[in-house]
């Protein structure tokens, strides 16, 4: 796959310039604020104060891919999400420039501190935003632009576990991920096998709704909206829920609060550790980026949840 120059100098120096010309602006100050394993994100401010986010991206293309989906999911959701700007790639650059959402992401440890009470409530209203998206219905599952498949395992087994499996692989002939880590993905993928799939009408998922993005305000921990979709498809519910549990996300209960209203499947659970060990690989073999604390954190999980099935 081809990669941009992703360096924060480069950043600094491409990206106010190209989006200055494109968009018709001049810019005053960009200060970084985050990103992750695709791209790296700023708050920018013009010179005549308007404030807003530019997203530099590390793979070309995928700048029209976020604004396809966020098109898509912020019409079927309350929750606040980035209005789109200005989309623009290059073999230079590639970035998408958006408004703002206020607020602080919940990987924040301030929010650890938190009542339980306060976290229960907060909980709830990411479910309620969720859950409206979930009720919303295709006719086939797979990409929001052409989804083609009837089943959600046949999508998922062959075009995302299929290749992912291969690449632990060679990764692991090459030792650059552990042999147990392959030997862990064949076994869970057997298991997975022999579930087969749900019946269930595909819906509409964000598919990287983590702690990361997901904001709220920090003096009231009050949802203030969803942000950077990756994945957005016509999906089996289930696969738009492991994100929740990512990093300390179990520490807010949002994934514990899903279950009160929806009816999951009995291997839940399971496939839950499934689809974060797979999603932790795949997300190596896309952006080039190893988080391998994540991994391990998944890997245990996946381990734990094999042990109870057999």
């Amino acid at each position: 796959m081809e990669f941009h120059e992703f360096g924060m100098d480069y950043l600094k120096k491409v990206l106010p310039s190209v989006a200055e010309r494109e968009m018709g602006i001049k810019i005053k100050k960009m200060k970084f604020i985050g990103g992750g394993s695709y791209g790296k994100v700023f708050k920018t401010e013009t010179e005549d104060g308007k404030i807003f986010a530019l997203k530099a991206y590390r793979r070309k293309g995928l700048n029209e891919n976020e604004a396809f989906q966020l098109a898509a999911l912020s019409k079927a959701t309350d929750v606040p999400m980035p209005e789109i700007f200005c989309s623009y790639s290059d073999n230079d650059v590639s970035f998408l420039a958006m408004s703002f959402i206020e607020g602080q992401n919940v990987l924040s440890p301030v929010y650890l501190l938190l009542s339980k009470k306060k976290k229960q409530a907060f909980a709830e209203s990411v479910v309620k935003g969720m859950l409206q998206w979930h009720s919303v219905k295709g006719e086939k599952y797979g990409s929001l632009e052409n989804p083609v498949y009837d089943s959600w395992y046949e999508f998922y087994r062959t075009e995302i576990v299929e290749g992912v499996l291969q690449f632990t692989k060679e990764m692991a002939e090459k030792g650059k991920l552990p042999q147990s880590e392959y030997e862990l993905m064949k076994k869970a993928t057997e298991a997975y096998d022999r579930m087969g799939d749900e019946a269930e009408a595909p819906v509409l998922i964000h598919g990287d709704l983590n702690i990361m993005n997901i904001m709220a305000d920090p003096k009231t921990f009050a949802l203030t909206g969803f942000i950077d979709p990756c994945d957005s498809m016509w999906a089996n519910k289930e696969y738009d829920l492991y994100q929740l549990r990512n990093m300390w996300g179990d520490l807010f209960g949002i994934y514990d609060t899903y279950k009160k209203y929806a009816k999951l499947s009995d291997n839940c659970d399971f496939k839950i550790a499934y689809y974060g060990f797979v999603n932790e690989i795949k997300c190596f073999r896309n952006s080039g980026e190893d988080f391998a604390i994540w991994r391990g954190i998944w890997s245990r999980r996946l381990k734990k949840e094999l042990s109870k099935i057999g």
